[in-house]
């Protein structure tokens, strides 16, 4: 049998540069420059962890250096929980590689066989306590190469680092206030603008009377392309006041309609569509259906809701363009920046600097182009852009919503012999730099305006979109999973956090719990029953175990499982939820499993997994975008309420801790499996089932009511 050849990480087949990922400065210290980004998940803490291990220092040794344009490897962006493959994988292989290379040179100045070198904190020394370090010969060894195939990386048992929770690299800052937000930021000179947007969705600037805002003392310029006009001020002070008062001179066109907030399923229906089949499967036998249960479930529109708005800076010099924003693909947004601005993407540097967390496509590159045109008119001095609190929620892409309806159908025992499940909604998907046209706001407002991007799905391959975690990981004998794209997008909608893998999650593994029920079997045994994969055995088994599943029935109380493999490919995680129906639905606890391969901080996992067991609580029992017929309604945190403090429920996370295999990303395991965890518990508390989130109380009433 011949072994295929050994091929380089993705990332790094890329971008097969050394000297782009990894360089060793004069202060004893290694500089390591991912294309990946920090956007509160721990990432660059991770990777320093990699970094470490390979070249052997200490962590304290190495700097992170942020994503740039102007010199960072292009990892594409920073999404779907693939950091760690990605990024991961291609930085311990390119370190590894740096390290040989180093030997070698070390080998050849001490007089010394390579194999007899060891490294620790970076110094080389072997028999005779001959010594040099990577400084030392930094100026003699290279790294201006291309990493080459068949490099072997330290096997789990070697590494000193990956494996071991660490402190966060990005704390130090956060804690003690230093400049490491972009909001926090200020550049010399810098000026503030603002953008004059619709209230009504759709509308368009057609005539816009600038005499009174030019006669504030506190004005320094307006900027007019079009459709897309802003002010410019010395302090954020005076551009809101010149904002509105710019306001009152503007005239608009009449909006384009939105659909029935109350009947989104009956929407999404109406719409014309893109179908694809995702998947088949023919059972190898026929059994005929005894019956079939057919039920639809909903979300509704879900807004990133950053607690901090979207924030960039830019720059002119001449016919070049510096912009700094919290984007999760600098690359990506200069591509598209590129197409508006009519010039070489040479000319134009984007720089990443943090921001409130999103996961997701949000307004951070939004932002970016308006500073960019703001700051054509500030006469070479930066802009900074700061969108309100009313623009994030008006105008930033949303989460799409979707409809699903499963039909499953069971024998004379009620085992499943069939599954259909269908899905409509909005793609997931309208990220910059993926197109010949831009998908930035302010392209849309311009003189020249290019159409509103109709979001897609990424392809099966990637993931999907909307089709995301739809085809079941069950062994049921047969199946069609089939998947409704909107051509139609009067919502703007684009990545959020897990894309469909939220709503077929929850889809699955509510209809799952039922027909346990209805065959009064356990539900953690009816899924382990229809379960091959032994990974995901594992996981339920140890969420029951750890939750003490089933405790005994109390009134008020209920009790859920819910269980997916992010995408099917990626890290596996069960959730067992403890909820008290009363007034209103509470969730108490969350008991939790993941398996991500080998967890290279597993305080870093369980830090993604808590976070994204509270934010999707939020959604399941809070969050849904709210709009009438002409403009969107929720746009403060009265209209869109979130998960309160008082209300976050305990959340306790195991990790089954697997260092032979390939580590994967933690970041969108668990928002899939706790929805479904929380909708079955509410059913085991009231015995109702509500398949349309969020779960309010108003949405409990129906459920009772149809029901009865």
């Amino acid at each position: 049998m011949t072994l295929p050849a050994p091929s380089l990480p993705v990332s790094l087949l890329a971008n097969p540069r050394l000297s782009s990922w990894v360089r060793f400065t004069g202060d004893s210290r290694v500089a390591i420059s991912p294309g990946k980004v920090e956007i509160g998940q721990g990432i660059v803490t991770a990777l320093a962890q990699i970094a470490a291990d390979e070249l052997d220092v200490e962590i304290g040794r190495i700097e992170m250096i942020r994503a740039s344009t102007a010199a960072s490897p292009n990892e594409g962006v920073t999404s779907g929980s693939l950091s760690i493959q990605q990024s991961g994988r291609a930085l311990r292989h390119a370190c590894a590689e740096v390290r040989q290379r180093f030997l070698v040179a070390a080998s050849e100045r001490l007089g010394v066989d390579a194999s007899l070198l060891d490294v620790d904190d970076g110094v080389i020394s072997g028999p005779g306590n001959v010594r040099t370090s990577y400084w030392e010969l930094a100026g003699d060894v290279s790294l201006d190469h291309d990493a080459t195939a068949g490099v072997t990386a330290k096997t789990a048992a070697t590494r000193a680092v990956a494996g071991h929770s660490v402190q966060r690299v990005d704390i130090p800052d956060k804690v003690f206030a230093r400049p490491r937000f972009i909001h926090d930021y200020a550049l010399p000179g810098l000026l503030h603008g603002r953008v004059l947007r619709p209230n009504v969705s759709g509308a368009r600037l057609i005539a816009l009377d600038e005499a009174m805002a030019r006669a504030l003392p506190v004005f320094v310029a307006i900027a007019r392309d079009g459709g897309f006009a802003g002010v410019v001020a010395d302090s954020e002070m005076a551009a809101e006041a010149a904002l509105k008062t710019l306001r009152k001179g503007a005239t608009w066109s009449e909006g384009e309609p939105l659909p029935d907030e109350d009947d989104l399923a009956g929407f999404l229906k109406s719409q014309p569509v893109e179908t694809t089949v995702i998947d088949t499967r023919t059972a190898a036998s026929t059994t005929k259906a005894a019956r079939t249960l057919r039920r639809q479930y909903t979300r509704p529109y879900i807004a990133h809701a950053s607690i901090a708005p979207s924030c960039a800076m830019a720059r002119w010099e001449g016919d070049r363009v510096q912009v700094w924003t919290h984007s999760q693909g600098v690359y990506l947004l200069r591509a598209d920046l590129a197409i508006v601005l009519r010039l070489p993407a040479e000319n134009i540097v984007v720089e990443h600097m943090e921001g409130a967390g999103c996961y997701g496509h949000n307004a951070a590159d939004d932002v970016a182009l308006d500073a960019v045109l703001l700051a054509k008119a500030a006469g070479g001095r930066p802009v900074r852009v700061q969108w309100s609190r009313h623009d994030e929620m008006s105008h930033a892409p949303f989460g799409a919503a979707m409809a699903i309806e499963i039909a499953a159908d069971l024998d004379a025992d009620n085992e499943i012999v069939g599954w259909r499940h269908a899905i409509w909604s909005n793609g997931h998907a309208a990220r910059p730099g993926r197109a010949a046209q831009p998908a930035l706001l302010a392209a849309t407002e311009i003189a020249n305006p290019y159409p509103r991007m109709i979001s897609t799905n990424p392809p099966a391959a990637n993931g999907g979109g909307g089709d995301r975690n739809s085809v079941p990981l069950y062994d049921f004998p047969a199946w069609t999973i089939i998947s409704h794209r909107l051509l139609t997008m009067p919502v703007r909608t684009s990545a959020l956090r897990t894309l469909g893998a939220q709503g077929n999650v929850f889809a699955i593994e509510s209809l799952l719990d039922e027909i346990a029920v209805l065959r009064n079997e356990d539900p953690v045994a009816f899924r382990l029953r229809h379960l091959r994969d032994e990974r995901a055995k594992d996981v339920i088994r140890a969420a029951a175990q750890r939750a003490q599943w089933k405790p005994e029935k109390r009134t008020g109380i209920g009790y859920g499982v819910g269980f997916a493999r992010y995408k099917n490919t990626g890290a596996y995680c069960a959730a067992i939820a403890e909820i008290e129906g009363s007034d209103d639905i509470r969730v108490r606890r969350l008991t939790l499993a993941v398996d991500v391969g080998e967890a290279i901080n597993p305080d870093g996992v369980i830090n993604q997994i808590e976070g994204g067991a509270i934010q999707a609580t939020s959604w399941v029992l809070k969050e849904r975008v709210r709009f009438d017929r002409t403009r969107i309604a929720s746009t403060s945190w009265t209209d869109y309420p979130i998960l309160t403090f008082s209300e976050v429920p305990a959340v306790d996370v195991e990790i089954i801790q697997r260092p032979e295999s390939e580590p994967v990303g933690a970041g969108e395991a668990a928002h899939g499996p706790i929805a479904a965890a929380i909708a079955n518990a509410v059913h085991d508390c009231l015995g109702v089932r509500v398949r349309d989130l969020p779960i309010t109380r108003d949405k409990i009433i129906a459920a009772m009511e149809l029901a009865s």
